[in-house]
């Protein structure tokens, strides 16, 4: 019962970030691309004011998934490379942490784009 408990949590807390999301992206004039970047600075500062980490304690996929876990990811990387290396980590931080997520990316970008063959919108 307890795993089952978790995993409501973690559906919830995902799904809540989709919701508002998707929300704003169908009420308003929003391009969902501003929401994804908004999201990724939230996730910036969420985890800036120490309130992002709390979360994903709690909520951990359904935090760490969302592009807000994303923004997260890259303000711990920053931190941890300015505590290391100084101002030049500031530069270099966002890569140590975010980087097997990007080549994640890339990668399985590649391959869907060997597989599938995409067609122009009309």
């Amino acid at each position: 019962m307890e795993i089952a408990l978790k995993y409501l949590i973690v559906f919830l807390v995902g799904g809540t970030f989709s919701f508002i999301a998707q929300v704003v992206i169908d009420k308003t004039k929003v391009t969902p691309a501003r929401v994804l970047v908004t999201y990724v600075c939230v996730g910036v500062f969420l985890s800036a004011i120490g309130v992002y980490t709390p979360l994903k304690e709690f909520a951990n996929a359904g935090a760490s998934v969302p592009l807000t876990g994303f923004g997260s990811l890259i303000a711990e990387g920053v931190r941890r490379a300015v505590d290391e290396r100084g101002l030049i980590g500031a530069l270099t931080g966002v890569f140590s942490l975010t980087s097997g997520g990007i080549a994640a990316a890339i990668v399985f970008g590649f391959l869907a784009s060997l597989i599938f063959s995409s067609k122009p919108k009309r």
